[in-house]
């Protein structure tokens, strides 16, 4: 079975198999390894899912980054504390655009009023945007007219990242090639990578790559824990209800083609 914590462990032994040096996002902003892992994951919902991931890495003596959205599915301050407190980053998943219904100066204030009350709780250096796909709203329009660095942030995935140097894996869709289902987390270098054949649909499909080394020296990992399960029956609902929700964004996707 795929997107279980037992897979993510064998993921994580095939990592450090491959000497890849993991940094948390930060890190990797401001000083880049060769070759490096930064194992990022958006807290939409679930966060004690996030913490059970928080603590294998912890047991495997690597971090990650966190990125919590300001909704009660999501904020938990006691869980963000002791993510923090094991030695990962936290940062802000924003949304502004979408709670603001596109009003990009009343945007900015809640931006920095919900990064004023994360930083309350933990310290804050790096941002990542949320991407609802019902939403018609960009998260990253905000940036139009705004600037992140001046509030001591350094880096935002999407903005702060070049792909063409580092390879991107997320399991939106609950799958590893979900691009096509995907409104938003997606990155432009996708096209020249299926050329490629840097294609993967399993988590299996990733180790076999890691042990033929043939993936890049510098890959992004997007994970989101609610996705991933151990209990059978946890496991097969959320099984359902994705693959309910990928022939959704299918629709919206062409609708908004058309």
């Amino acid at each position: 079975m795929d997107f279980t914590l037992n897979q993510y462990k064998l993921l994580l032994k095939s990592l450090r198999t491959e000497a890849y040096n993991f940094q948390t996002f930060d890190e990797f902003i401001r000083e880049p390894e060769p070759k490096s892992i930064v194992l990022r994951h958006d807290v939409d919902l679930l966060p004690q899912n996030a913490l059970r991931f928080a603590k294998i890495q912890a047991e495997f003596g690597v971090q990650g980054s966190y990125y919590f959205r300001a909704v009660p599915q999501s904020w938990d301050e006691k869980v963000i504390k002791e993510i923090a407190g094991l030695g990962h980053e936290v940062g802000y998943h924003y949304e502004n655009m979408d709670t603001t219904n596109g009003d990009i100066d009343k945007a900015w204030d809640d931006f920095r009023y919900q990064l004023d009350n994360l930083r309350r709780v933990v310290e804050v250096k790096t941002i990542c945007m949320h991407g609802s796909p019902r939403s018609k709203y960009d998260n990253r329009e905000i940036w139009k007219k705004y600037e992140y660095r001046g509030l001591g942030i350094i880096g935002e995935p999407y903005c702060d990242v070049n792909f063409d140097k580092v390879f991107y894996l997320t399991d939106t869709g609950r799958r590893w090639d979900g691009w096509r289902s995907s409104v938003r987390d997606k990155v432009e270098q996708q096209e020249e990578w299926i050329k490629k054949g840097l294609v993967f649909h399993s988590t299996n499909d990733i180790i076999k790559a890691l042990g033929e080394s043939i993936l890049s020296d510098q890959i992004m990992f997007t994970f989101h824990p609610q996705r991933w399960h151990d209990n059978r029956v946890l496991w097969f609902k959320e099984l359902v209800l994705q693959k309910a929700k990928n022939e959704i964004k299918k629709v919206l996707i062409n609708k908004r083609e058309d």
